[in-house]
Formats: C-alpha cells, sequence, structure tokens
C-alpha cells in the first residue's frame, strides 16, 4: 500500500476507534472522575505539553494521578510520593493514559507512534529526534512497552533524571526509530493487541522475555 493511501487509512481507523472507545468507556470515565474527585478532588484531568510531529507541540491529556498542583521533576518513578492512592491505581493498570484517545480524536497523536516527550527532553537539532518526530506520537509503541517497568528502573537510579536521559530515552529513541523502518498497518494492529496482552499482566522481571518477543513479532515484521 502506498503511504500516503496508508496514512490515511491509518487516520481514519484512529477515528473511528477512538470514537469506539469515547463511546463505549463513558462509563468507566465517569467513574474514574469521581474516583479522582473524591480522592484529591479537581482537576480530574492532566494536560501538560508534549512534543509531537515536526516538532509541533500540543497539549496531552491524562486522568490526573499525582496530587494537585505539586511540583519536582518531570519523570516519575516508583514511589513518588506525589503519586495519589487512586493515581498509584490508575498508572499501574495504565487507565490514566486513556483520556490520549481525546489526542488521537484530535489529530495530535495516533493510536501507534513514537511516545511524545516534553519539550525539555527533546533537541530539534538532532537526526534522530527529526528522523523520530517524522510521524505522529501514538498511544503505544514498542519502546513503551520494552519499558513497562520503567518507573521502577529509575527508582533503582540513584539519579533518575541522568538515567532516564543518558539510558533510557536514547534506547527507546532507537527502537522507536527501528519500528519506523517496518511499520506499516499489519505491524500496528500486531502492536495494539501486545498492548493489551501486556500493558496490564506484565511484572519487572518480564521485560527481558517481553522485549526479545517484540523485536522479534513487531520490530522484525
Amino acid at each position: 500500500m502506498q503511504e500516503p493511501v496508508e496514512d490515511a487509512v491509518r487516520r481514519t481507523i484512529d477515528v473511528l476507534f477512538s470514537l469506539s472507545v469515547l463511546v463505549t468507556l463513558a462509563p468507566l470515565f465517569a467513574l474514574l472522575a469521581v474516583l479522582i474527585l473524591i480522592d484529591d478532588g479537581w482537576p480530574v484531568f492532566f494536560a501538560q505539553e508534549r512534543v509531537g510531529a515536526g516538532g509541533k507541540t500540543f497539549r496531552i491529556f491524562k486522568f490526573r494521578s499525582m496530587r494537585h498542583a505539586s511540583s519536582g521533576r518531570l519523570i516519575t518513578a516508583a514511589g513518588d510520593p506525589r503519586v495519589t492512592r487512586v493515581g498509584a491505581v490508575l498508572r499501574k493498570l495504565k487507565l490514566d493514559e486513556i483520556a490520549q484517545f481525546f489526542n488521537v480524536l484530535r489529530g495530535d497523536m495516533s493510536l501507534c507512534g513514537p511516545r511524545p516527550e516534553v519539550p525539555r527532553y527533546v533537541d530539534m537539532n538532532d537526526p534522530v529526534w527529526q528522523a523520530v518526530l517524522r510521524v505522529r506520537p501514538g498511544i503505544t509503541d514498542p519502546a513503551s512497552l520494552c519499558y513497562l517497568n520503567e518507573e521502577e528502573l529509575l527508582a533503582r537510579s540513584g539519579d533518575p533524571e541522568r538515567t532516564y536521559r543518558q539510558t533510557i530515552l536514547p534506547a527507546k529513541l532507537q527502537i522507536s526509530l527501528r519500528y519506523q523502518s517496518v511499520r506499516s498497518l499489519r505491524t500496528d494492529l500486531k502492536l495494539i493487541l501486545m498492548t493489551a496482552r501486556h500493558s496490564i499482566w506484565h511484572d519487572s522481571g518480564h521485560r527481558q522475555s517481553l522485549e526479545k518477543t517484540l523485536l522479534e513479532e513487531v520490530l522484525h515484521g
């Protein structure tokens, strides 16, 4: 399938799938909103500037998992005291991320694509970043699945910020580049199914086998 046609098909799938999710999960959205309000009050959603395709910034939406007006580093390690009781459950089950279907519907994001970063971590003069940002960021990608235990890795680091910048982020960028080289509608579908299978049922000791599976099943087509 030619690239412009495939991109149009991908966008159509993004819109239809997002609409279906938002309608189907409306009761869950309402429940999460009530739980967040009871636990820590307003606001229900967290919005943050991220870098999208071509370096254009947008505001990403998540169900709020941290205390209102909390400050500190941009990355989150396991055991972060800013995370609320409800937020800890949302983050564990990845339910805080489902608000991003609004971003997909708006065209800021796609179902599959490199996870969008905050501007602080993006260097638009770096050829690697330029290549990664040729496509819309996504809700899921192989890099985020390979690092399902990212918060645990950061918690074990003496300097989480440095570990993220110098170790985790470069590795994720390389995985994203590899995925772009083999990306197709078929690999996107495979990635979505793998995300559904692994996002909830995983543990920190499962990362190496999961990464091997991802690289074999998705990155190699």
